[in-house]
């Protein structure tokens, strides 16, 4: 069923076009944002020996394995941080307990 507006079923609209460029690695910078811009900001010239690969699929830059494991291993060690400060705090209650038994 077409959208209203969108034209005939048959027909194309242009909506936009996607700006293919490949300026080298050296002159980007990765943004707060994530984002890569280029050192003297200024936007990136169209490379016409770009193309897009219809039907591929972009892998992931995070092996999800090592993540869990990375993971596992820094809950972890904040486990055992929490433990030696919880140690810590009550043999400080008990030196408390203990000097003003003295007095």
């Amino acid at each position: 069923m077409p959208r209203p507006g969108a034209g005939a079923a048959s027909s194309v609209n242009v909506v936009g076009r996607i700006k293919l460029v490949n300026p080298p690695e050296g002159d980007l910078l990765r943004g707060d944002d994530g984002l890569f811009r280029t050192r003297n900001a200024q936007p990136a010239i169209v490379d016409e020996t770009v193309q897009v690969e219809p039907g591929a699929l972009e892998g992931s830059n995070v092996n999800s394995v090592d993540a869990m494991v990375r993971m596992i291993s820094l809950a972890r060690q904040f486990e055992l941080q929490v433990r030696m400060l919880q140690t810590a705090e009550a043999n400080a209650r008990a030196a408390t307990a203990l000097l003003t038994m003295n007095r």
